[in-house]
């Protein structure tokens, strides 16, 4: 008899009671909002996930995985292009010069940088370029420029876009900046609209022959590397003096720590929402202790033993919180599915890196969720069993 009663006993007291219905509406409340803290932080995770990860992406493509730099002018050259390909053969490299400039089209300027590039390597190292010269062959003046520059001054392709040089020279009595238009022939989309602003593309030769410098000069070398944070140590050590290369993830540290911290943040006061709720469990729990404590002083006096009448109120509060929990992960689960499957909500492109709900829930951070709800349910749980357990069994039954 021992060994059922309290399975026996758990399902009876789960049960509504007509003579108390707070004590099933406070199990109730409590019930859904364990479900709704679990359904809306598996959501937020996988979206904040989702978002790092889109951002990465993109940050990667555009300010490309591995730059090599140098330390003193002209100690990236040709000659170090040549040694690179032969060290990594299956890193993919591309030479660059860069220029900042000023683009002006009719009365309107934007400040810029321009680069000068191979584009048969730059179609390897960019996948975002890679769409946008496909099948485009370049002459020596053509530009290739994004798209919200494009949008911005009007532009369509062979139109004319002036580049104003940082760079000056003597003209004269005077000195003036240096001009040199070029023609759009291609336009880029990476979905960020301060790259497709920003950022301008044009042969090596024409930026190398308007800086005057040589043509096995270069201001740095992009690589492509599927794995960069492996191959930067690799390379480095082959790297001469005076020569050094930098991880695309060193320009933004600052930014992915505040996501970190945000991401944190976020978990922290959402769990709160569980926290709240397992505040119910805990006055639900405490109501049946006080409205059975004539059956609890009855039990004991029977033979129960104070870990049994412990154990049916500690499995009351985790039935309902676990409920709660699978029913959470469940809706959870399915919104995420959903917002990712179906269009339901559009982003505006050019504040987002995508124009749809990026989502992405890692196994981590659903175990930390799961873990952590149920710990909040197993610790609510276990203060009304306890008090339960220490029920006076002569002062109850002599009021009663």
């Amino acid at each position: 008899m021992k060994k059922s009663i309290v399975p026996y006993l758990v399902k009876r007291f789960l049960r509504f009671d007509k003579e108390q219905p707070f004590i099933f509406l406070s199990a109730l409340l409590a019930f859904l909002g364990i479900t709704l803290g679990v359904m809306v932080l598996l959501i937020a995770m996988a979206l904040m996930n989702g978002f790092d990860k889109e951002f990465k992406k993109k940050l990667t493509i555009m300010n490309y995985p591995l730059t090599i730099l140098p330390v003193f002018y002209g100690n990236v050259n040709k000659s170090l292009l040549i040694d690179l390909e032969e060290k990594f053969p299956d890193l993919k490299f591309s030479p660059y010069v860069q220029s900042s400039v000023m683009v002006r089209s009719g009365s309107k300027l934007e400040g810029a940088y321009l680069f000068g590039v191979n584009f048969k390597d730059e179609y390897f190292v960019n996948s975002v370029l890679s769409k946008a010269i496909k099948d485009v062959k370049f002459n020596k003046f053509d530009v290739l420029i994004g798209k919200t520059l494009k949008n911005e001054f009007h532009l369509t392709q062979n139109d004319k876009l002036m580049y104003i040089f940082t760079s000056t020279e003597p003209g004269g009595l005077s000195i003036t900046p240096k001009l040199k238009r070029f023609k759009v022939k291609s336009v880029f989309d990476s979905g960020l609209s301060t790259y497709d602003k920003v950022y301008s593309y044009t042969t090596l030769e024409a930026l190398q022959t308007l800086l005057h410098m040589p043509s096995n000069m270069y201001d740095g070398i992009h690589i492509y590397s599927a794995d960069p944070h492996n191959d930067i140590e690799a390379i480095s050590k082959f790297l001469p003096s005076g020569v050094s290369v930098k991880g695309w993830w060193e320009d933004n540290l600052n930014f992915f720590a505040a996501l970190e911290m945000e991401k944190a943040s976020l978990f922290i006061v959402l769990m709160l929402i569980i926290l709240i709720a397992s505040i119910n469990i805990i006055s639900s729990l405490l109501m049946n202790v006080m409205n059975r404590r004539g059956e609890i002083a009855l039990l004991l006096s029977l033979g129960a033993s104070t870990l049994e009448i412990k154990k049916i109120f500690l499995y009351l509060g985790t039935i309902i919180g676990i409920g709660g929990i699978l029913c959470g992960v469940t809706l959870g689960l399915s919104g995420i599915w959903i917002l990712g499957t179906f269009d339901i909500i559009s982003l505006p492109k050019d504040v987002y890196p995508t124009s749809t709900l990026p989502l992405d829930l890692s196994f981590l951070d659903f175990i930390l969720i799961v873990s952590g709800a149920f710990l909040i349910v197993l610790a609510s749980s276990y203060y009304p069993a306890k008090k339960a357990s220490e029920v006076d069994i002569l002062t109850v039954l002599r009021n009663e």
